[in-house]
């Protein structure tokens, strides 16, 4: 019977810790799943997929579903993260490279470990806009090139010429049309490009003049908190002193009572045996 009651008493505890236990495995698994933190490895995987589709990004306005596209590839890969969750991180990541770019290079990596990577992705980004400029620049030469071949045509062939004039002019027509429209699409991608920049700018300066301001605020608390304390310290000293001098001189008093109580028991004395 001894020996039998700490067994009972332990099996009760270990059936008490496993109905405990499923309980808090599940509520840390809400937690992670709720506020899940992004690895290294998983931001850049996440800025490879973003990397691949940033021309798709910038020739569309709307671009929703590309982040869905992304949040679909990132489960591919066993990341699982919404849409919104990627845009969130983008603008994030965006916001603090930007802050970083008045660092050296060697300072920004120790302290932001995706700036290659960013700066492959804006280096691409002007790839692409160069080459479009030089496609754009290519196609009005092309144009130039037919129209003067038309004037040469017309000046030996009369009516042959004139055939070929109109078709040729046509071709012309059409690549002008087509070297208009993508240096419109051009100016349009540079327009949201600098739109965007500026944006994430001011964001950037909202946020540094919001922290500044509370950095202020709370540096103004302290000087006050400090000064009310300095001001009890000084009214505490000066509370002590006043005690101290209040007691000196029932001190002095005391001594001076107790002197002349000894001086007159002394004459009394003296007077007595004479």
């Amino acid at each position: 019977m001894e020996g039998h009651h700490p067994r009972h008493h332990q099996g009760q505890q270990q059936q008490q810790q496993q109905r405990l236990h499923p309980q808090n495995t599940s509520v840390n698994l809400d937690v992670t799943d709720r506020f899940p933190q992004w690895s290294i490895q998983e931001t850049k995987e996440f800025l490879v997929i973003r990397a691949e589709l940033d021309q798709t990004f910038m020739e569309t306005k709307r671009n929703k579903q590309l982040w869905e596209v992304i949040s679909n590839r990132m489960k591919e890969k066993g990341y699982h993260r919404s849409a919104e969750q990627c845009k969130c991180k983008w603008k994030n990541l965006v916001t603090r490279y930007k802050g970083f770019e008045t660092m050296e290079q060697e300072a920004m990596r120790q302290q932001f470990p995706f700036y290659n990577d960013f700066n492959a992705i804006f280096m691409a980004r002007m790839q692409r806009m160069r080459w479009a400029e030089a496609e754009v620049g290519s196609k009005k030469n092309k144009a130039t090139q037919l129209s003067s071949n038309e004037e040469e045509d017309g000046n030996e062939e009369s009516e042959v010429g004139s055939s070929r004039k109109k078709k040729k002019a046509k071709i012309v027509n059409a690549g002008g049309g087509g070297g208009s429209s993508s240096l419109n699409s051009l100016k349009e991608i540079l327009a949201e490009f600098m739109r965007q920049q500026m944006q994430i700018e001011a964001q950037w300066m909202e946020a540094f003049e919001a922290r500044e301001n509370e950095r202020r605020l709370k540096e103004m608390e302290w000087r006050q908190t400090m000064e009310v304390l300095e001001n009890e310290r000084i009214m505490m000293e000066e509370r002590w002193r006043q005690r101290e001098e209040q007691r000196r001189i029932r001190e002095e008093a005391r001594v001076e009572k107790r002197d002349a109580l000894i001086t007159a028991l002394l004459n009394k004395l003296e007077r007595q045996e004479m």
